[in-house]
């Protein structure tokens, strides 16, 4: 094991478990890496209206006729602009372009169809602002990934313009959570854990088929979808939910790309100060967006 990818391990270990806490508590606790990996000050941050809350971040030498549009993971039940804001700034930084970042309405007080929508909205936001489709990508991570998915299945849907393409960052795309990387994997993903994985979905699914397209992406006809990128770690129960997307994508003709990295657990992006693999995956995002970008 890389001493980096072992002091990110070491760094997991040292947090309180959070299967003894509540969800406000939760939601407090990822927000302070607002102040552990604080946002570069050079990095511009302006709040918006999307019409829901929302961060526009501008890095430096950022082009503005084109942008990201990120959508946090935490199991649509956790997370916000204030615990992604420095990935979602660095894939900005990478793609040399400005990031949409919205916050959109969590699980349990606002389930599914809340985050499609919003995330939906943002998207709209983005075209009205002037922004040409060809010139947005849409990325996400964990739930985030799975909703990145499940926007370009409603975009496409609804008959709107689709963007360039779409980054899955471990992606969660099967709310069901049947897939067998969630045995074979669970001793090796110090993150995502079988109890609080399960609560998160029923918190979101509130009651609905779990199969819905836009609940599980990995069930949708993903026919016509732009150009995607996934990433997986080998050390994730995701893991399956990120090859199969990949496949069931490129059986139905899209052009996918799935890049499995040895060792790596669940969205290891978000440690990339202290993790060069985390430098390394997010310069590899900068790449394929900045490529799709016309």
């Amino acid at each position: 094991m890389s001493q980096n990818i072992a002091a990110v391990r070491a760094h997991l270990a040292k947090l309180p478990p959070t299967d003894t806490m509540s969800v406000a508590e939760r939601r407090a606790q990822y927000e302070r890496a607002e102040r552990a990996f604080p946002t570069p000050p050079d990095v511009k941050i302006d709040h918006v209206g999307t019409p829901g809350p929302a961060e526009w971040l501008t890095p430096p030498g950022a082009r503005t006729d084109a942008a990201v549009l990120y959508l946090h993971g935490g199991g649509y039940v956790i997370g916000s602009p204030r615990s992604h804001r420095h990935l979602a700034a660095a894939i900005g930084a990478a793609a040399k372009t400005q990031v949409l970042l919205p916050d959109y309405r969590l699980a349990p007080e606002h389930p599914y169809p809340a985050a499609v929508e919003d995330a939906y909205a943002a998207y709209r936001w983005l075209l009205m602002r002037g922004i040409a489709p060809a010139r947005i990508v849409v990325a996400g991570d964990s739930a985030g990934g799975g909703l990145t998915a499940a926007l370009l299945v409603a975009i496409r849907d609804r008959g709107m313009p689709l963007p360039a393409a779409g980054v899955c960052i471990s992606p969660w795309t099967d709310l069901t959570c049947r897939a067998k990387s969630y045995e074979t994997r669970k001793d090796a993903d110090p993150i995502v854990k079988s109890e609080g994985i399960h609560a998160m979905a029923a918190a979101y699914v509130a009651g609905k088929d779990p199969k819905a397209p836009l609940i599980s992406p990995l069930f949708a006809d993903l026919k016509g979808l732009p150009p995607l990128l996934i990433h997986v770690g080998t050390d994730e129960v995701l893991l399956d939910d990120a090859v199969q997307l990949g496949e069931r994508a490129k059986a139905a003709g899209v052009d996918a790309t799935v890049d499995v990295w040895d060792q790596m657990v669940h969205v290891w992006h978000w440690f990339f100060p202290m993790l060069d693999e985390g430098r390394q995956a997010i310069a590899r995002i900068g790449e394929f967006a900045a490529a799709r970008i016309r």
